[in-house]
């Protein structure tokens, strides 16, 4: 039989191409000369599996990349973390899809973006035999997921809770949809949602971690946690409610770290932590990532993890 996997991540799967650090855009037919530049393997459910291999979880990721040299590049990075891909799609018509990430020397950022064959990625492409051999599904990317966002998510989380595996959701800000009204079918089926906290404030109208987490425990959320990158994070449900301080890091690039969040996070549910050691978790790999380029080539260890975890400094809260 084969063995359980941990937690299958479904969503979107980027080549991401970074330059650092760009400090100017060059004029048309000009030349900006830049220190580094990166291929590395982006999206949601990319980062965050790797993220949950790296840490020694079973991880299964269920997408979409097209039939050319940035598809290879994911699906063999993707192998190379033992990371099952046997739930990944090819498009034969759509490219992989595709980012030029410009990181600021903050380590701050702004992207060009190709949809690609995430687009196309929909609910007859899902593998339900995988999802329902897991403890977790987590869902990274929607709304910019045209033919998996709205109802046909809340559907695969409906059937996903059907048979017992526990969910959680992550978004990607897009201002050009509805986007509480794109979420709001899936609200009922979330064990764990992860928005950043930007994101939630602009779906919700509400300032205050608490408002916004009390908002979405009304439609239906059983656990809110919202990153807030160098405040911390916010996590509450319908017992508790904890702030954590975020860990002092050199930022390099916070390309990934909201993703990197959530793999902790996760990785806290599969060893049976309570909300606060969750979140403390997610705060140590999302900081990790910061700390390097690209969305998880940072990664540590579960044990190099809980070491910095238990002896990094932190910063205050305000």
């Amino acid at each position: 039989m084969k063995s359980q996997t941990d937690v299958a991540c479904v969503g979107i799967f980027v080549a991401d191409t970074l330059g650092k650090p760009i400090k100017n855009i060059p004029a048309w037919r000009q030349l900006e000369m830049v220190e580094s530049i990166e291929l590395a393997t982006g999206g949601c459910a990319s980062n965050t599996g790797m993220v949950l291999a790296k840490l020694g979880l079973n991880v299964a990721t269920l997408g979409k990349v097209g039939n050319d040299i940035f598809g290879d590049f994911i699906l063999s990075s993707l192998q190379k973390s033992n990371i099952d891909i046997s739930g990944m799609k090819r498009d034969d018509k759509l490219n992989t899809s595709f980012s030029f990430v410009m990181v600021a020397p903050d380590g701050e950022r702004a992207f060009f973006h190709y949809v690609g064959a995430n687009g196309s990625y929909c609910i007859d492409d899902v593998d339900f035999s995988i999802i329902e051999n897991s403890r977790i599904l987590h869902i990274g990317g929607s709304f910019v997921m045209p033919a998996l966002d709205g109802k046909p998510t809340a559907e695969i989380l409906r059937r996903a809770h059907e048979k017992g595996v526990m969910t959680c959701l992550d978004t990607v800000w897009n201002g050009e949809i509805d986007a509480f009204a794109t979420l709001k079918p899936s609200l009922p089926y979330l064990d764990y949602f992860l928005p950043s906290i930007d994101e939630a404030s602009l779906m919700t109208g509400q300032e205050s971690p608490a408002d916004i987490a009390k908002f979405f425990m009304d439609h239906g959320v059983k656990t809110i946690g919202l990153k807030m990158g160098g405040e911390g994070c916010y996590v509450a449900n319908a017992k508790e409610h904890v702030h954590l301080p975020a860990f002092k890091t050199n930022v390099v690039d916070t390309c990934g770290a909201g993703d990197s969040f959530i793999g902790g996070f996760l990785a806290g549910v599969v060893k049976g932590f309570d909300i606060e050691q969750c979140a403390r978790l997610g705060n140590a790999t999302g900081s990790i990532c910061a700390s390097s380029m690209g969305s998880s080539t940072g990664a540590k260890s579960w044990d190099e993890t809980i070491e910095y975890m238990n002896n990094a400094e932190l910063l205050e809260v305000s």
